[in-house]
């Protein structure tokens, strides 16, 4: 079955994954490319329909972005979105000036008489988000306007050359009604069958691995995280003990982590696990070594080597082995090649990036066009346990990012209980799944308390909970106080070696949401 496609193009709006989240809701498949793709990369999608972004440049600017107008001569279906339909207005012909009365925020937009089937079924008035500071004051021939605020122009069409613009934001939930739009779009005018399920999507990815890979052996980096488990139990899916997957004890895991993600992914879900306790390896590069960087570098360098040990062992039982697996997501794909920051760099995925190059290995990125959510639903269709779909984000270099100063065996274990503790309160309160990240950390602060009748002299622990969407920024967690009260009871009296525990309430920004 094809994959019927809406396209975006993104001129450079902090939206632009929220209009590809919102079509992804209806069950329909998109993509979002850089205004400058070339035509014939757009045409290659055969589009539904194409959408055009908003973005903070002027038309008129010289370096405004710069798409290819013929765009607007394919004959899809084609919206345009705040600097969309200012692009749309330029390029045909009408006139964009900068606007006498900018519009930012919430706006009241009254939809004209006879209004076009982008509006149907929407009142007469309709709250939106505005967030702009041009207008178009001259439409080009054949475009009528349909929607205006007190201000200025708010819709415009030419149904004839299937073009419809808008000038505020309906991807965002600032625009209640925004929705209903985008669905008009998608299904009435667009005509979309709205079939992009996950039964859809984990069939044809099982059956393009199967061709991808051939005869070949696979091998994939497992973290134990909801990504890389999600890949691999999909790669897995497509061609089974083909796949061997690595997971490596850092010595800077949670407690009875190494042995809980074995026992999920290789006895409940039969994936083929190689584990390798590399911790007194790992821990050995530690020693001595306080600048959180640097610990991140020796974290990265080991693992690169351990990989590689494992990968030639594995290369040599199986006869070579030709792919690795990637847990790449959408947003990363995105980042890497926005108009907002064209790197050319996808985002790796844990610590595998940066592999040897001598490995020479061919990427399998089954993920690479789904974000989190999305994910976290095709890991439920394959029947993967709540247990590691629903598990918090967790860093590269683990611990050893939580233990502020030197990392030794002693500290990792310290950490070890007294995160455990922080995690199972909060899951006995039913909030952890209601939270983006929460942790403890350890210091490097020795501070007098009193046990008993004796003076000691320990540890404190900072207990890190925060809310977010997705990790760029976050706001610290009111945990109530009965948690907060039962945690820092219970590590101050089952963690020998801590004596005081405080609570993190700063947000990011200005503050990080990891401590190192």
């Amino acid at each position: 079955m094809d994959t019927q496609t809406i396209v975006i193009l993104d001129f450079g709006s902090q939206y632009t994954q929220l209009i590809a989240r919102r079509i992804r809701e209806l069950n329909v498949f998109s993509v979002v490319l850089p205004c400058t793709a070339p035509l014939t990369e757009i045409q290659a999608l055969k589009p539904l329909g194409v959408i055009l972004s908003g973005g903070p440049s002027s038309v008129y600017d010289a370096d405004a972005p710069a798409a290819d107008p013929r765009l607007l001569e394919l004959g899809v279906p084609t919206l345009g979105i705040c600097y969309g339909l200012h692009f749309i207005v330029h390029h045909l012909g009408g006139k964009v000036l900068s606007a006498p009365l900018r519009e930012y925020g919430h706006a009241e937009v009254t939809i004209e008489d006879g209004a076009t089937a982008l509006f149907a079924g929407l009142p007469a008035k309709i709250q939106v988000w505005m967030s702009h500071g041009d207008e178009a004051q001259e439409l080009p021939a054949g475009f009528h306007r349909t929607a205006v605020t007190s201000n200025a122009l708010a819709g415009i069409a030419n149904e004839e050359r299937r073009i419809w613009a808008v000038q505020f934001h309906p991807e965002v939930h600032h625009t209640p009604l925004g929705p209903q739009l985008i669905r008009n779009f998608v299904f009435n005018i667009c005509g979309a069958a709205g079939d992009w399920t996950p039964a859809h999507f984990i069939e044809s990815t099982v059956s393009a691995i199967r061709a991808q890979v051939g005869a070949g052996h696979v091998i994939c980096g497992l973290s134990g995280g909801v990504d890389s488990s999600v890949a691999a139990v999909l790669v897995h899916k497509a061609i089974g003990s083909q796949l061997t997957c690595i997971f490596v004890n850092n010595g800077v895991l949670r407690k009875n982590e190494f042995e809980s993600v074995q026992k999920n992914l290789r006895d409940k879900l039969g994936l083929n696990i190689v584990a390798v306790d590399a911790s007194e390896r790992f821990l050995s590069k530690l020693a001595g070594v306080t600048d959180p960087e640097t610990k991140r570098k020796r974290i990265g360098a080991e693992f690169i080597a351990v990989f590689d040990d494992e990968a030639a062992r594995i290369a040599k039982e199986t006869g070579g082995v030709d792919w690795l697996v990637q847990g790449t997501l959408y947003p990363d794909v995105i980042e890497s090649s926005s108009v907002k920051g064209p790197s050319q760099t996808i985002k790796s995925h844990h610590n595998v990036g940066g592999l040897p190059e001598h490995m020479k290995l061919k990427l399998i990125e089954p993920l690479r066009d789904l974000f989190k959510d999305e994910v976290r639903r095709i890991g439920r269709d394959m029947g993967m346990p709540d247990d590691v779909l629903g598990r918090q984000p967790f860093p590269g270099p683990g611990l050893a990012v939580r233990i502020l100063g030197e990392v030794t065996p002693e500290r990792v274990a310290l950490l070890q209980e007294a995160d455990e503790i922080v995690v199972a309160e909060i899951r006995a309160a039913g909030l952890y799944n209601q939270i983006w990240q929460s942790f403890a950390v350890l210091l490097p602060v020795m501070s007098v308390g009193v046990m008993g009748d004796q003076r000691t002299y320990a540890y404190t622990c900072a207990v890190r909970a925060v809310q977010s969407e997705d990790g760029m920024t976050a706001d610290w967690t009111p945990l109530p106080y009965e948690v907060l009260k039962s945690i820092s009871s219970r590590i101050v009296n089952e963690v020998r070696g801590i004596n005081r525990v405080v609570y993190d309430i700063t947000s990011k920004p200005p503050g990080t949401i990891e401590w190192e």
